[in-house]
């Protein structure tokens, strides 16, 4: 299932070579930890990314911000995916708290599509964004740039992948409200680190992404273990 995975986003150029096989892996951890439904999430991540990547993707080419046409590469797919991976990877180790390592790895891929649809949608349509620090005008694709409309399609696409994650079992339906919060905070996370430190040059788009999707891991953990310890909310112990 993760080789079918990666050939099917290696045919509709999604992605290029190295980042069908990086995808492979990460499904593959994915399923091994939670079982195969758990490539679902990640199938909506590409399905999602694919779609608002194409979506009037002239004026993006216009705008010279549009993705390569090969496709992501391995290096961007491992920055956006590489913390579902290692949580995933732990939960499979550690089967006595997969439930709550696999939040995180939801949450990582919550806000890894929730970026880059928010990026995607906001170039699409004709707007002014603003940046995120200080609020003034920018140029459309500059880094820590946002939109209304990108981040409405932003938070709508986080929680798809929680509802995605809950619907098939990948983790209980008590998650999806951390999955989803954790997604959204990433992903404004992301802006702010592109708005500060990679337009400074001190850290690139791939290290921004990874950096904003273990933040949003990290954030799930810790907002489930805070409800565990504060309100006694059992289901969380085992949201499997």
């Amino acid at each position: 299932m993760s080789l079918g995975f990666a050939l099917l986003a290696r045919g509709l150029r999604g992605v290029s070579d190295g980042g069908a096989l990086a995808g492979a892996v990460i499904a593959f951890l994915l399923m091994w930890a939670a079982g195969l439904q758990a490539i679902l999430p990640l199938v909506a991540v590409f399905l999602l990314t694919l779609v608002t990547t194409r979506w009037r993707s002239d004026r993006k080419r216009t705008l010279g911000v549009a993705e390569r046409r090969s496709g992501r590469t391995a290096s961007q797919v491992v920055a956006n995916l590489g913390a579902a991976g290692i949580c995933a990877a732990a939960a499979a180790i550690f089967p006595q708290r997969s439930g709550i390592l696999l939040v995180g790895a939801m949450a990582a891929l919550a806000e890894a599509v929730a970026d880059t649809v928010s990026s995607e949608a906001g170039q699409a349509v004709e707007t002014q964004p603003r940046m995120i620090v200080g609020f003034r005008p920018a140029p459309t694709g500059t880094n820590g740039a946002i939109s209304l409309e990108g981040t409405l399609a932003g938070c709508i696409a986080a929680s798809i992948i929680a509802w995605t994650a809950t619907f098939f079992g990948v983790v209980s339906w008590v998650a999806a409200p951390v999955i989803t919060g954790a997604g959204i905070g990433g992903m404004l996370f992301d802006s702010v680190l592109g708005a500060t430190l990679e337009n400074r040059g001190k850290m690139g788009n791939d290290s921004v992404n990874f950096v904003s999707t273990v933040f949003a891991a990290d954030l799930a953990l810790v907002a489930v273990v805070v409800l565990e310890s504060a309100v006694r909310w059992t289901p969380l112990v085992d949201l499997r």
